[in-house]
């Protein structure tokens, strides 16, 4: 297990046990992949901490999740419920995200961490398609016990003083092996290897090679020492294709054998066959002297590869074999040369230009004149980025202001695209202003915050240019800039202009701890990169400028405070809708109408915008207006309602109005199809108020409103609030308002203020809140 995390004595991480607990978990579910988050205090941030059956670059646009993103794990998260998704077609309807960047046939399951006063974080577990589609009883309760002994290992260690920091990457758990390999057997397993007619390799869930036979490194025309510890994709040149890759992960993820046809060359074709399990992927490579057609047809989905069936750029399907099936024909990037093959060293030891160790093949030719692509750690090609790339232009397409846009730059590109830092900056009034960052410190970027736009530095000049710049080393960026800074040994940099609509809206710097060359494929996905940064960057400030306009309408519509009277206690809370950026038409207020009575009023305007918010403010003044001058409850609708007549308003309006007598100590209510009132009595007993509903406000002209009176209790709390508060899918409006009746007449909160904070807790804490909801508590304090 690997990672990096401050070890002391009481770190589950480190010493293995939270390791060990989803060792156990995916033993007794049979699940294939295993994944653990945790959730950081205070960051409203998911964090990856273990990683057992995939990849890290697989799961890299996961490894922070927001909590309320439309991801799996966060929505078990947030609503402490198990989430199961059955299948492909499952996935791609309800998170497409995933389905996105995981086009497999896969099963998932996602449970929280939790006891009974925290969550933890969460787990996700994957099965292969042929699973049930559901979970069975066994599997729900042991997901439940293992995730209750998480809980109770992460509660230990928060108790500890200080508590252990959490992982700052991932660390990943390997299948456990037997501590010594049998060297007979495994001497036994090499002459097998050797032995075979074909080539074979294996490969770890990274991708990378441990082990070639001889045959297989003739067939690929290249020799061990140059594979080995490589990427098969990004090593030779013929395979650099996104199919191979493609289908790489198709076996991770999906744990079920596949294959594929590669063309090498006009004559020659080699047939690839994968075999996947929880340690990496046993390949077959088979030579086809026909070329193009494919041979008699791999096994059949029961005890064989199954043939690829998807459709990548640049790959050709072959046509049907006479039993049906269809493998995938690879064309490679050119032909590539087949050199006459060195003979076989089947006697003796490995050779001398072999790397040595247990991965290494045996008697393989040292070289081979097939060119070879280095090894760039990091550096994201083939399928791997174009998944990658979708999953990042689906999330951007989501985002709603510049925060998400920097959040999800900055989460996704590090991990998903491998620069050890960036810079996100935008234009504002002719400067570039440094919006988001990371891998590097705060003081170093307050270096380039606020520089003119006519600034002398790559950041700024690109901006005028629209064209990238890339610096493969540090001695190219200080002879086209000598007076650059250089943080703590970067040696790469990508500049990257952000264009929309032919604007600047800012620009994106990437760095790199080591030299890197910058080829052409990386160098046009980076800017596609930053095509859709920039364009998400835009959208994102047109979002917030409208935003800030309709918060700051709506701020001056709503009570800056609220009416203060003696014998009177009073708490209000307004919530906007989570999404879009219009304003919307709750209102409250408190009006003094006589020394001796108060006026609360609650009201929703029909809609969303500032048609809404104007109309909310017309209706406000005149119930403030005709309660000023002493009208009853339900006088004060009629008149509000005639007015919206006389304004030939096009939208209807719901209100409650209560009036409060501090002398007589009585209340008098009326509503025009407004949510009825909460009443809580001293003795804690409270209930929904039946009073005549009344007709909504702007649907008749002359439309009277009766008033309902009743007494004003010492101890009696009155709550007034809009159907958002009450309102939800799939949920009984009258259902709803019990609850929250109930969860008023138990509360023990000990004043107003906590007792709204208590009433609204549960849409504060709604993902996607789709209404706005109003609050006014108005309360009577007990007798001494």
């Amino acid at each position: 297990m690997a990672g990096s995390a401050g070890s002391g004595p009481e770190d589950v991480f480190a010493d293995g046990r939270m390791a060990a607990v989803l060792t156990g978990l995916m033993r007794d579910t049979e699940a294939s992949v295993g994944l653990v988050y945790l959730l950081i205090p205070g960051d409203r941030m998911l964090r990856l901490v273990l990683i057992s059956g995939l990849s890290r670059e697989i799961v890299a646009p996961w490894v922070r999740i927001p909590t309320d993103a439309p991801i799996p794990v966060a929505d078990a998260i947030r609503e402490r419920r198990l989430v199961w998704l059955s299948g492909l077609q499952d996935i791609a309807h309800r998170y497409p995200r995933i389905g996105i960047v995981l086009p497999y046939d896969f099963m998932l399951a996602a449970v929280p961490i939790a006891d009974d006063t925290t969550v933890w974080g969460g787990v996700v577990l994957l099965w292969p398609g042929s699973h049930a589609p559901e979970l069975d009883a066994r599997e729900r309760e042991t997901m439940d016990v293992h995730c209750r002994l998480s809980a109770r290992l992460l509660r230990r260690a928060a108790d500890q003083d200080p508590p252990p920091p959490h992982p700052t990457e991932p660390y990943v758990v390997h299948p456990q092996r037997p501590s010594e390999a049998d060297p007979a057997l495994a001497a036994a397993a090499l002459d097998l290897a050797e032995r075979l007619p074909v080539g074979c390799c294996s490969l770890d869930l990274d991708g990378r090679i441990t082990f070639i036979n001889t045959a297989a490194a003739e067939l690929v025309n290249a020799g061990a020492a140059a594979l080995l510890g490589k990427r098969p994709w990004e090593t030779l040149l013929w395979l650099n294709d996104p199919a191979f890759e493609d289908r790489y992960r198709a076996a991770v993820v999906t744990r079920r054998p596949t294959s594929f046809t590669v063309v090498r060359h006009p004559a020659t074709s080699l047939l690839f066959e994968l075999y996947p399990d929880a340690t990496g992927i046993s390949v077959l490579i088979i030579p086809k002297a026909d070329g193009l057609l494919p041979h008699a047809g791999p096994p059949g989905p029961e005890d064989g590869p199954v043939p690829y069936e998807g459709s990548v750029p640049g790959v050709a399907t072959a046509p049907e074999t006479a039993d049906g099936t269809v493998t995938e024909t690879v064309a490679g990037a050119g032909p590539a040369s087949v050199a006459a093959s060195e003979p076989r060293h089947r006697e003796g030891g490995p050779d001398s230009s072999t790397a040595p160790g247990p991965g290494s093949g045996r008697g393989a030719p040292a070289s081979a004149s097939v060119p070879t692509l280095p090894n760039r750690p990091g550096e994201p090609v083939g399928a791997t980025a174009v998944y990658q790339l979708m999953h990042l232009a689906a999330s951007l397409a989501e985002a709603a202001g510049v925060r998400d846009v920097v959040d999800l730059v900055a989460d996704q590109i590090v991990p998903a695209f491998g620069p050890d830092g960036l810079v996100l900056m935008s234009v504002d009034e002719g400067r570039l202003r440094v919006i988001g960052h990371r891998g590097y410190s705060d003081e170093f970027v307050e270096r380039f915050d606020g520089k003119p736009l006519t600034a002398p530095v790559a950041d700024a000049q690109v901006l005028s240019t629209g064209v990238p710049v890339f610096f493969p080393r540090y001695e190219d960026l200080r002879r086209a800039h000598p007076l650059a800074p250089r943080y703590e040994g970067r040696n790469a940099w990508a500049f990257l202009p952000l264009i929309a609509s032919g604007r600047p809206v800012g620009s994106l710097i990437l760095s790199y701890g080591r030299p890197r060359p910058f080829p052409s494929a990386e160098r046009a996905l980076l800017t596609s990169l930053a095509g859709l940064i920039a364009q998400a960057l835009d959208r994102a400030r047109l979002y917030d400028a409208k935003h800030s306009l309709a918060r700051s309408l709506q701020n001056v519509l709503l009570p800056h405070h609220l009416t203060s009277l003696p014998g009177l206690d009073v708490a209000a809370r307004y919530l906007p809708a989570g999404h879009g950026m219009d304003i919307g038409g709750d209102f409250y207020d408190l009006v003094r109408a006589t020394p001796t009575s108060v006026v609360a009023v609650i009201g929703d305007v029909q809609g969303h915008n500032t048609t809404a918010a104007a109309l909310m403010g017309q209706v406000r003044t005149a119930v403030h207006a005709h309660a000023t001058a002493g009208a009853s409850p339900g006088d004060i609708l009629a008149r509000t309602n005639r007015l919206l007549d006389d304004l030939d308003a096009d939208r209807f309006t719901s209100c409650l109005i209560a009036e409060f007598d501090l002398a007589r100590y009585r209340l008098r209510l009326a509503s025009a199809g407004h949510p009825p009132p909460l009443l809580r009595r001293a003795d804690g007993r409270a209930e929904v108020l039946e009073i005549p509903p009344g007709l909504l406000l702007g649907i008749a002209t002359d439309v009277t409103y009766d008033t309902m009176e009743l007494p004003w209790d010492p101890g009696s709390v009155l709550a007034l609030y809009t159907d958002g508060l009450v309102e939800a899918p799939g949920l009984d409006i009258g259902t709803a308002m019990a609850d929250l009746a109930e969860r008023l007449g138990v509360s023990g909160a000990p004043d107003l203020e906590r007792l709204a904070d208590e009433l609204t807790l549960h849409v504060r804490d709604a993902a996607h809140r789709t209404d706005d909801v109003a609050l006014l508590l108005v309360g009577r304090p007990p007798r001494s």
